[in-house]
């Protein structure tokens, strides 16, 4: 039973005369008040702070936190978003005191343990990607495009060439461009193809004809993410990546979904000239609610030198000893953020690696996709997946059949899944789905929490319309944010008690 006290203001728990502290008498002598504040500046009524016993702000603040939802505690099937668990080990090695303790002003030769550790993070990054220069300043999925975008406009301009177009397919996330629009390009959508392996919608894949209508000799990038949005692989990514070279352009892979590739197949092996990791998705750092995240970036040889800097540098001395250094590469675009980025990221995405070695990491992303079929084809019957037979890591259910036949849509199954415990999905998007449900298993779910999951689902498809319509019903809010012609925001509160306007 839901505790009480976290469905309760802190006023409403206020008693005359409770104290959390209790403080000495002052022996600062007892000034006029007029004396130390002018009076336009006084007030004219203390304000109505709450009175509180220690107690009661520890349990209040405790009970708000058994409200949220977290990889530790639920199922967390966001699509697109790699919401996997993150191991507590790397929480423990991440914070050693020769980690969390260094300044980032010290020098390179008093930090020399820490700086071998990123450059080794470089290498393996470099490896996984196939593209040998990295940086590793960005300091999200999001900056590491726009860090990569600014690489391109600096190389071309010092090519002497003005290239001013940057093409994504409709599918692309919507950052790809957000980040070209922000670095001064302009943007140019291409609609796509459908799948020829069953599916029932367009979008699937980028279509070589239209691709062709729009490269240039002003295109700059061609920004596609592989696996696409829709969790499948670019089959034609070698010839789309042809295209673009032969006008002189460079590809752009979107990493956010390298969970299904990594140490099976690599960006710059199939095309792609800059990609950026999403460290907190890919390599299990915790992220949430903005952050914490890292987002490096990987290029081809003949890019490094505009790299923003510093990178980190290994070189022997005359002795033979390693050294590391920090290097501002010769054409920089110069500094993208502090430092060397967001280095209590980097150092988890590092045990990470260093923990599961090649092997592993070729295997986790071989389970992720496993998982995503198999929960693929538990939904099958009821959220049809609207792309072709198979997927890698993730996949796009359609709930527009429920829709149309009985006025259940995406987001009624989204937030009825909160009152069995489950995270929604992703809904809604990628836009080329009508009622798109985007789920993404992970490979650090069970079979057990997979099956049940499912279970979840076949039971809410089955309740009343009203009932969907107007959940969750366990959550002291309920779609505040839901406002529009047909329905009127739900502020329900437990046991039918109004809910205050400023919560």
């Amino acid at each position: 039973m839901r505790n009480r006290q976290a469905t309760q203001l802190l006023c409403d728990l206020s008693h005359a005369g409770r104290r959390a502290a209790e403080y000495p008498a002052s022996d600062v002598p007892d000034w006029p008040l007029e004396d130390l504040i002018p009076a336009e500046f006084q007030a004219k009524c203390l304000p109505a702070l709450p009175e509180l016993a220690e107690p009661d702000v520890v349990r209040h603040f405790v009970n708000l936190s058994t409200l949220n939802m977290s990889v530790d505690t639920h199922f967390y099937p966001l699509g697109s978003c790699t919401m996997k668990y993150n191991p507590k080990r790397h929480e423990r090695l991440a914070g050693l005191p020769g980690i969390v303790d260094v300044h980032p002003h010290q020098t390179a030769g008093n930090i020399q343990g820490l700086l071998e550790l990123l450059y080794e993070m470089q290498r393996m990054l470099a490896e996984i990607a196939g593209l040998p220069a990295v940086s590793l300043q960005p300091a999200a999925g999001a900056h590491g495009e726009l860090t990569a975008l600014f690489v391109a406009a600096a190389y071309f301009r010092d090519r002497g060439e003005r290239r001013t177009k940057v093409i994504f397919p409709a599918s692309a996330h919507g950052t790809n461009p957000a980040s070209a629009a922000m670095a001064g390009f302009e943007c140019v959508e291409l609609k796509g193809t459908a799948s020829t392996s069953g599916a029932t919608g367009g979008g699937s894949f980028v279509d070589l004809d239209e691709l062709k209508q729009h490269v240039d000799h002003q295109t700059a990038v061609f920004m596609v993410t592989n696996p696409n949005t829709l969790g499948l692989f670019e089959k034609d990514i070698a010839a789309v990546a042809k295209i673009v070279h032969d006008a002189g352009g460079l590809v752009y892979i979107d990493g956010a979904n390298m969970n299904a590739i990594m140490g099976i197949t690599r960006p710059g092996d199939f095309g792609g000239d800059m990609m950026h990791y999403n460290v907190h998705k890919t390599f299990t750092g915790p992220h949430g609610a903005g952050g914490p995240g890292s987002g490096p970036i990987c290029v081809r040889d003949f890019l490094a030198d505009y790299l923003p800097g510093p990178v980190v540098r290994q070189r022997d001395t005359e002795s033979g000893d390693k050294r590391f250094e920090l290097a501002t590469p010769s054409k920089t675009i110069g500094r993208v953020r502090s430092f060397f980025g967001n280095v209590g990221i980097l150092v988890r995405g590092y045990c990470y690696l260093r923990t599961l070695g090649a092997a592993g990491v070729r295997s986790a992303a071989e389970q992720a996709i496993l998982n995503a079929n198999y929960l693929k084809e538990l939904l099958a019957d009821v959220l049809p997946s609207a792309h072709g037979k198979h997927c890698l890591h993730e996949f796009v259910a359609s709930a527009d059949g429920l829709a149309r036949s009985r006025g259940i849509s995406a987001m009624d199954i989204a937030k009825r899944l909160l009152d069995y415990g489950f995270h929604p999905p992703t809904v809604y998007f990628p836009l080329v789905v009508p009622h798109a449900m985007m789920f993404e298993p992970t490979e650090t779910e069970s079979k057990a929490t997979l099956d049940a999951f499912s279970e979840a689902i076949h039971k809410i498809v089955t309740e009343d319309g009203e009932l969907l319509h107007t959940a969750p019903h366990t959550a002291p809010v309920s779609r505040p944010e839901e406002v529009n012609a047909t329905r009127k925001p739900v502020l329900t509160w437990p046991k039918g008690q109004l809910v205050p306007i400023n919560m």
